[in-house]
């Protein structure tokens, strides 16, 4: 290992441990990360801190118990398993509901195996700060990484790849483990790095259309498909319900948040732009850019004022209370509409995303970007080659993996799950009903993942970019402070900023 590459994991561990202990601020510690070519896909960033991405009153503690695994992975389980009974092997993650749900069922892998699990739920930031720490002294203080997309490549030298070991060790296969199973989209968009796996696809947040059919159907506004149709049905509702205190929509659009960006960036993808042209630069503020921007400030009208304040909290919020009546975003929203605590309980409804009047090929944007309707953040579970339990790690992340467990995690709180037939699972389809935990958006997003997933730019200066220059300078076209309600004025100002920075570091 060299000085340098030490040097460098210092400072990450260094950056993330003072952004825990409050020395410096978010901005900060994302800039210093930038420096040192980390970033965090878009969704993570939302986790920074110890923010949680919670239960949304979906009755995700409930208990998960189904049928149990098939005969021969039961059997496996046990005769192989049991050969490393002592052993104790730790896995460090931010609180995902995949995470969650393991913590409470891991008494069925300890049991048959006496193998101890220790899994340590902390901030996203000191997930990358003990990741990076345990690979930088290669001390194997951890058996299993989670890592966000968009630090697979970084950490690629110090992972296994789980398809090789899975051929290199056939005495600890799980038998039946059907790799094909898994969803190539997912496997492409967070597993590979030069056609490696370096991890097993674990956990998808991703943008649908959602919508108050009760109120469509009273106004008999048909469900839209397209951007233009959401405009007018939206506006629709709005002005026919106002009395009611119902809006259009409702936006995740708080200044200096990445929720503010993923809105933003799926209004420009929506409208055929993209963030960065082929030759690296913004282009946000090109004729595509500012027609999706122009449509986003038009949403801001039909939606509660407080949607300049909210993150996507709030915007569950507003959708939860019955407040607003069409959006456009997380999918993981949907299981708490359903849940007792929602005072729409059963009457929201999932739809496929928009469709974008154009898409940009991704030919044409730089630092692979991929724009499309179904943005999404991500990551995956991966094997430390520095584990001094390898092959009782192993044998816990195929069980975490299999087809049956990843079902479970499904179960537990109704989130989509990463193998394909988990989807057509009779116990999934079962919960697609009105309820906690509902399973009945699953279709929507299944359909989402495989026809319309998108990817923001995958670039070190990204994790800065998203969460402070761009959403801060749309907040303040947003809410007046700046740019007199004219967006060609705020994307060119923001094109000077970021094409300045991304020429200062060389990319």
């Amino acid at each position: 290992m060299s000085f340098k590459k030490f040097d460098k994991q210092t400072f990450i561990v260094d950056t993330a441990n003072a952004y825990t202990e409050r020395r410096i601020t978010k901005r900060e510690m994302l800039r210093k990360l930038g420096m040192a070519g980390i970033g965090f896909s878009a969704f993570g960033m939302g986790m920074l801190g110890g923010h949680n991405r919670g239960t949304r009153g979906t009755g995700f503690m409930e208990s998960a118990y189904a049928d149990g695994l098939p005969d021969s992975q039961a059997k496996w389980l046990k005769e192989v398993g049991s050969k490393f009974k002592g052993s104790k092997i730790r896995y460090t993650s931010e609180a995902t509901p995949p995470t969650v749900v393991l913590n409470q069922i891991k008494k069925e892998f300890t049991d048959p195996t006496g193998i101890e699990v220790e899994i340590e739920i902390v901030p996203l930031e000191q997930v990358l700060a003990k990741a990076t720490q345990d690979v930088q002294g290669q001390l194997g203080t951890y058996d299993l990484y989670y890592l966000d997309q968009s630090w697979v490549a970084t950490f690629a030298q110090d992972c296994i790849d789980p398809t090789a070991l899975y051929k290199n060790k056939p005495d600890l296969a799980m038998p039946d483990f059907k790799w094909d199973d898994f969803s190539k989209p997912l496997v492409d968009g967070e597993a590979l790095v030069d056609g490696r796996w370096m991890g097993i696809p674990f956990d998808i947040p991703i943008f649908i259309m959602m919508y108050r059919q009760d109120l469509l159907e009273k106004h008999k506004i048909a469900v839209p498909t397209t951007y233009e149709q959401f405009t007018a049905a939206a506006k629709a509702i709005g002005e026919a319900e106002k009395a009611n205190g119902i809006f259009g929509t409702g936006l995740q659009a708080k200044s200096g948040h990445y929720s503010l960006e993923c809105d933003w960036t799926q209004a420009v993808w929506g409208h055929g732009g993209s963030v960065f042209t082929k030759d690296k630069k913004f282009s946000g503020n090109d004729a595509q850019g500012i027609e999706g921007l122009k449509w986003y400030q038009d949403l801001l009208k039909m939606s509660p004022p407080n949607s300049t304040a909210s993150t996507w909290d709030g915007q569950f919020e507003m959708m939860h209370s019955g407040q607003v009546a069409l959006v456009q975003s997380w999918d993981e929203f949907f299981p708490g509409l359903d849940a007792d605590d929602s005072k729409v309980k059963g009457l929201w409804q999932p739809a496929k995303p928009l469709v974008p009047a154009k898409l940009r090929a991704p030919a044409d944007c730089g630092f692979n970007e991929k724009p499309n309707a179904g943005h999404q953040g991500g990551s995956v579970i991966s094997l430390s080659k520095y584990s001094k339990n390898q092959d009782a790690a192993w044998i816990f992340m195929q069980w975490a993996c299999c087809e049956e467990i990843m079902t479970r995690c499904t179960l537990g709180g109704g989130f989509a799950p990463m193998r394909n037939a988990c989807f057509n699972d009779p116990r999934v389809k079962a919960k697609a009903k009105v309820g906690a935990g509902t399973t009945r958006h699953l279709d929507t997003v299944k359909w989402t993942i495989d026809n319309a997933i998108a990817t923001e730019p995958h670039m070190a200066l990204w994790a800065g970019l998203s969460t402070n220059e761009i959403p801060t300078e749309l907040g303040k076209l947003l809410t007046g402070q700046a740019y007199d309600g004219d967006a060609k004025k705020c994307m060119d100002a923001l094109a000077t900023q970021i094409d300045g920075k991304v020429k200062d570091a060389g990319l």
